[in-house]
């Protein structure tokens, strides 16, 4: 699986390094990456950030930012100022409400834009790559015992079950990559267990180091809300990670070569 991935993403930097012609035209449809939006300032800081790590990977390649909420440029503001093709990335981590109403909405509120809607960027091995590396840059010693050791993966939560499925497949990966400690999703919202629900369940099983994985974009409301929570070690969120920047860019190249850009809108991997 992990020779897969090296493969697939190699496949895909190739091809996005080359550009995508279009009716003669080197330049590329506009990435327009979806962020939720927070009243938390280090949220946008956050976003730019990882925006500019795409933009050092993909030179050349036009970004652009929308917000669904809280944050300006909204989603819509920035989708009627551009023209021409447009593919959507959102900055979600698993589908539900955004992922199959929202974004859609506010695309087909666009019909002067030729655009596609990217899958979310979870599940995806370099999602669990991105919170292996908080992890460690928190603290946690990677030869922690499975015995005793365990990890609640914090995450946002949602009603729609697709959300809770997707989570509990990062979980798994996530699991794999720290070498078979036990994962267990937490939600700050939403349906599914909590954190502090977890973090109980791990404790009677047996694992007394527990640390909390930050499952969240950038920081926000509940970030902190899950970080708090924690009976101990707390990682920081995905952030700029540059596997973050790397899978922004795959999920780009991925809606691009799934199918032709032929109709107003469609949505890939959803």
């Amino acid at each position: 699986m992990a020779q897969f991935t090296v493969q697939l993403t190699t496949q895909l930097d190739r091809l996005g390094h080359h550009g995508v012609r279009r009716g003669g035209h080197e330049r590329p449809p506009t990435l327009v990456a979806v962020a939720h939006g927070s009243r938390d300032p280090e949220a946008l800081r956050t976003v730019h950030a990882l925006l500019d790590r795409v933009r050092a990977l993909r030179p050349g390649l036009p970004v652009r930012l929308g917000h669904i909420e809280l944050n300006r440029p909204l989603l819509s503001d920035t989708l009627a100022a551009l023209r021409g093709e447009a593919v959507l990335v959102p900055l979600l981590l698993s589908r539900g409400h955004h992922i199959k109403q929202d974004i859609p909405a506010a695309v087909a509120a666009a019909p002067h834009l030729t655009a596609r809607i990217a899958a979310p960027l979870g599940p995806d091995p370099l999602l669990a790559e991105a919170l292996h590396a908080r992890l460690a840059e928190a603290g946690r010693r990677a030869a922690a015992p499975h015995r005793t050791g365990g990890v609640v993966l914090a995450a946002a939560g949602s009603r729609d079950p697709d959300a809770a499925v997707d989570t509990a497949r990062t979980a798994a990966l996530l699991s794999a990559r720290l070498g078979g400690v036990p994962v267990l999703p937490g939600h700050a919202s939403g349906s599914g267990p909590t954190v502090p629900d977890a973090v109980r369940a791990l404790a009677e099983l047996g694992h007394e180091r527990i640390a909390v994985a930050s499952y969240f974009t950038a920081p926000g409301r509940f970030a902190t809300q899950c970080a708090s929570a924690a009976p101990g070690l707390a990682a920081a969120p995905l952030g700029a990670h540059p596997a973050v920047a790397r899978l922004v860019l795959r999920r780009y190249e991925q809606a691009l070569t799934s199918a032709p850009l032929s109709h107003p809108a469609a949505t890939v991997g959803v």
